[in-house]
């Protein structure tokens, strides 16, 4: 993998976890303002993340990235800041969504390798 692919990666990577955050501030925060902000604060980078991710991968590689790591952020978080039970069918359906995503990503970087 070449290093605008794995910037690509990386910033795909961080427009989940913002996304995440996002959801995790609105139920973290009381303060209506303080929520709302976060809120806002937190989609705006994600959105920043995601174009930049764009920039370096195909769209299907950097939005599978990036839902996979939000839906894995967020159900982490929820598991450990909100105590929220994760049954074993979502560790399945984890495995297999990472699963998913490595494989997408081959399968595009062998694509575009014979192409070229």
């Amino acid at each position: 993998m070449e290093g605008r692919e794995r910037k690509g990666y990386a910033w795909a990577i961080s427009a989940g976890i913002t996304a995440a955050l996002a959801a995790i501030s609105a139920k973290l925060f009381t303060s209506q303002f303080v929520r709302f902000s976060m809120v806002i604060l937190f989609n705006a980078t994600m959105w920043g993340c995601y174009v930049n991710s764009l920039k370096a991968l195909s769209s299907l590689q950097a939005t599978v990235t990036n839902f996979a790591t939000n839906f894995l952020s967020s159900g982490l978080a929820g598991f450990f800041l909100f105590e929220e039970a994760l049954s074993f069918q979502w560790f399945a359906g984890a495995l297999l969504i990472i699963i998913g995503v490595l494989v997408l990503s081959r399968s595009s970087i062998e694509m575009k390798e014979s192409i070229d």
